[in-house]
């Protein structure tokens, strides 16, 4: 099967998933608790965010989708003209259809081109060489470089790769060799503590902890097997807050993405300590299922969604999104256990909002 085909199969089952979609998310275990004078004025909020060098105008980005044949090129086209109209950050689906084949370039090169002046984000594998990496990030004049981690997709890919002890060492030599931020991300399995601290250690400015809830990788591809004989792995890994929440002292910014479904879920995984939260496939959905007019469905979503985000900010008192952070939260259910499980005390987010110690300091208010 031709990469081109098989970057159209993983567009056609994200879909099929997106459609299928249960209501329920492990974002729903995670509620702020309710400061009824805590609220700010409207104008006092921004949403920018600033990490690891880097502004964003919100906390709000298009993660990583496709790329690499003509039908891929159209939909990366359309998605940088939303970013460009909404201001978001955008990154690329993988680019190793690019290195394996040149000519596909400019199904990658339209993030630039229809989005000029805009934050976009490379992203490749971590077994890409430091040259490609650099024909990649010259390609769309990237401001960062993503590395995508996914050995759960690569698993059950008929082709998938299947030596994974020499990926920690090229993301080290990786990051020691471009200019750019580089940030970590998996593709929807999520990232460990254990993971956040190696990745530190190897270089990494940022990682995207990309958990469990949003597209489901390892079903795609075991979607093109045959005899879909890894069903098992559907659903493998760990939620998104399930991620944040276990890497709360991490020594790296974190993002979130993997399940976020609106601007309540932004607010959660703001709450549990990301810069910025990101979606794929709820965004995709939105772009394809609209049509002639998928483009300007697109947009007014992501701008009603950075109004939203703006007027939950201005309900719970946090002027930034960083200040989310400092909001009580009560966390339930099974991420409750995990928390349990992997020694989280969770006690201690429900009761943190030192800035609201008073209903005067909730306020910004003097007596």
């Amino acid at each position: 099967m031709s990469s081109a085909q098989r970057k159209d199969d993983h567009v056609r089952l994200a879909m099929e998933q997106q459609h299928a979609r249960e209501a329920g998310s492990p974002f729903d275990e995670v509620a702020f608790v309710h400061h009824a004078l805590a609220g700010i004025d409207r104008d006092e909020v921004s949403l920018a965010t600033t990490f690891a060098g880097i502004t964003w105008r919100a906390p709000l980005y298009i993660n990583a989708m496709t790329g690499g044949s003509a039908k891929t090129g159209a939909i990366n086209r359309d998605l940088a003209t939303a970013a460009h109209e909404s201001g978001l950050a955008i990154a690329s689906g993988s680019m190793h259809a690019y290195f394996k084949d040149p000519s596909c370039a400019e199904t990658f090169r339209v993030l630039r081109t229809h989005n000029p002046g805009g934050f976009v984000m490379a992203n490749v594998n971590a077994t890409a060489r430091v040259d490609d990496v650099r024909r990649a990030l010259e390609l769309l004049e990237a401001d960062a470089l993503q590395i995508h981690l996914n050995t759960a997709q690569e698993t059950p890919m008929p082709e998938g790769d299947r030596s994974f002890g020499a990926w920690a060492g090229q993301i080290e030599r990786i990051a020691a060799a471009v200019e750019v931020p580089v940030i970590v991300k998996e593709v929807g399995n999520g990232l460990s503590r254990q993971t956040v601290r190696a990745l530190a250690g190897l270089g990494v400015r940022v990682a995207d902890v990309s958990g469990r809830g949003g597209t489901d990788f390892a079903r795609i591809e075991n979607g093109r097997r045959a005899l879909g004989e890894y069903g098992y792995l559907h659903g493998w890994g760990q939620s998104t807050p399930a991620c944040l929440l276990d890497a709360l002292d991490a020594p790296l910014p974190l993002l979130a993405s993997g399940g976020v479904r609106h601007p309540l879920d932004v607010a959660r995984a703001l709450a549990l300590g990301a810069s910025a939260a990101g979606s794929s496939g709820h965004f995709l959905r939105t772009l394809l299922d609209g049509g002639e007019r998928g483009v300007e469905a697109l947009v007014a979503q992501l701008t009603g969604w950075l109004d939203q985000l703006a007027a939950l900010q201005t309900m719970l008192g946090a002027r930034t999104p960083a200040d989310l952070a400092h909001c009580d939260v009560l966390v339930g259910g099974s991420l409750r256990d995990f928390c349990a499980d992997r020694g989280i005390d969770t006690r201690r987010l429900a009761q943190r909002a030192g800035s609201i110690d008073t209903l005067h300091e909730m306020t910004g208010r003097t007596p």
